[in-house]
């Protein structure tokens, strides 16, 4: 019985359907990238919700240029452009050239890397990558890690493996030893530690905040204080999480002496390296992660200072015989027996994407050297925005910064903080369905921030200039609009 030949699937009988729709996609998407001029269409969810709901998935157009058309006008004409350089909101970053000509061959090919028998040379390229950077941190020939589908992913299974690990060394049972484990972090912690913690069973107050210096850092000496406190109340200290780049701050932790603290004590170290590990690479600053190679697992995300396509991410551990700690074999993906590698005996994830091939088309076309000054030049320009938002007279700014994050908000003269703070996120919604900037906004000490966070290196000066312009515009636009509407309220009652 002959197979049922489907034009729509790719094959080397397709090839030309394929390379068509390649091409048209490609052509499309140039057509919008040159149109663009700011980083959002101003389009509301209800407006959006409306055109998205009129679609009727059970009618196909029967054709993929039309499909394409379609998807253009719902998704392009209303994306978020990560590379239009007033885009300053969150850890997104526009895209190295190279690991997008590695998509085309990713998806094509629709490579699985959990099994030798799926993936061959991609488990290999993988491999190679891992063991790079593994080398970039400082660990030795024993590091192993995997991909992961962001720092988040990794965090857990860095939390995971450190778990694993202090049970395997008590000789109490799992479940009277869980209920004490501790994890130390501080409050400027992403919000995946607490998430991985009541992932992995733990106890509601399982993560144990440690005091920072008043800048943000995690204060060495009550950390050290903090472990001897759980463990005199009988709690088990199990993972203390430094940060190398908080999200808001951009602070990095006291890596080095962290780590002597959590080897004197025999705790797991793992360093949260989402956002700073571009300085792994970088030619000016590798200073700032001083003492990472101390660590027992560390994330790393590609895709944000390694101007990355999401996803590309990784755990990385010192001791490559801690990742045996979650291997799970069934005879018919990754039998015992194997004599060949296979990365799910290693990884959460069974059916997983080829992601690390983008990092190596980058690293063999641009270079490690290229991607760190990059980097450089993102955090570079943080610090000439800090000098010139302190030196405004209606603006005012937090601290400043390590990275490439800075904390400033609109705030004339005579405006109180209590109505500064009622303000900022009514002016962060105006700016952003306004479409000519996006920033993000965050709480700091109970006050509500504007944040800008750089990670394109091609945002000038020039282009932050203008988003304070703007933001200056609107608040005070926002700002004669409360008055007039005083004044007539004032009228009424009289």
């Amino acid at each position: 019985m002959e197979g049922f030949a489907s034009p729509h699937l790719f094959s080397g009988s397709t090839l030309d359907s394929y390379t068509s729709g390649v091409w048209h996609a490609s052509a499309l998407l140039a057509d919008r990238v040159k149109a663009v001029r700011q980083p959002y269409s101003g389009a509301g969810v209800a407006e959006l919700q409306a055109q998205v709901d009129a679609v009727d998935l059970d009618r196909p157009l029967g054709d993929t240029g039309a499909a394409l058309h379609e998807v253009a006008r719902l998704y392009l004409d209303n994306a978020v452009w990560f590379h239009e350089p007033t885009y300053v909101a969150h850890l997104n970053c526009p895209v190295a050239i190279p690991a997008l000509s590695a998509e085309v061959l990713i998806s094509a090919v629709n490579s699985s890397v959990d099994t030798w028998d799926q993936s061959a040379t991609g488990t290999l390229i993988e491999r190679r990558l891992i063991d790079w950077t593994a080398g970039r941190i400082g660990f030795g020939p024993d590091a192993d890690g995997i991909f992961t589908s962001g720092g988040t992913q990794s965090n857990l299974q860095g939390l995971l493996l450190s778990r694993e690990e202090t049970l395997a060394s008590l000789t109490e049972d799992r479940s009277t030893a869980i209920p004490r484990l501790r994890i130390f972090a501080t409050t400027e912690s992403h919000f995946s530690v607490s998430k991985s913690a009541g992932i992995l069973g733990m106890a509601a107050d399982a993560v144990v905040g440690v005091a920072t210096d008043g800048t943000g850092r995690m204060d060495p000496v009550a950390l050290a204080a903090a472990i001897d406190d759980v463990r005199r109340d009988g709690g088990i200290p199990m993972a203390v999480v430094a940060t190398a780049g908080t999200t808001d701050l951009g602070r990095i932790d006291p890596v080095d002496a962290i780590g002597t603290i959590c080897a004197d004590r025999g705790v797991w170290f793992h360093v949260d390296a989402a956002y700073g590990c571009g300085l792994l690479v970088s030619p000016r600053r590798r200073h700032l992660l001083d003492g990472i190679e101390r660590a027992d697992s560390v994330t790393v995300d590609f895709h944000k200072s390694f101007f990355q396509p999401v996803s590309s991410s990784a755990v990385v551990v010192r001791r490559g015989e801690t990742m045996r700690r979650i291997a799970v074999h069934a005879d018919y993906l990754n039998p015992r027996t194997a004599t060949v590698p296979n990365q799910v005996d290693k990884s959460l994830q069974t059916t997983r994407r080829f992601d690390a091939l983008k990092l190596w088309m980058t690293l063999r076309t641009i270079g490690s050297d290229q991607i760190g000054e990059m980097f450089d030049a993102v955090v570079d320009r943080a610090h000439e925005a800090y000098q010139f938002i302190v030196d405004e007279p209606d603006f005012e700014a937090v601290a400043a910064p390590t990275l490439s994050t800075v904390l400033f908000r609109f705030r004339p003269a005579g405006m109180s903080v209590a109505a500064c703070d009622e303000l900022m996120p009514k002016l962060r919604q105006r700016l952003f369905y306004g479409g000519q900037a996006i920033v993000a906004g965050t709480t700091i000490g109970g006050h509500y921030w504007l944040k800008f966070t750089l990670l394109n290196p091609n945002t000038t000066m020039g282009n932050l200039r203008d988003v304070l312009d703007l933001i200056r515009e609107i608040g005070n636009e926002m700002l004669g609009q409360q008055e007039t509407g005083e004044h007539e309220a004032e009228a009424v009652m009289a």
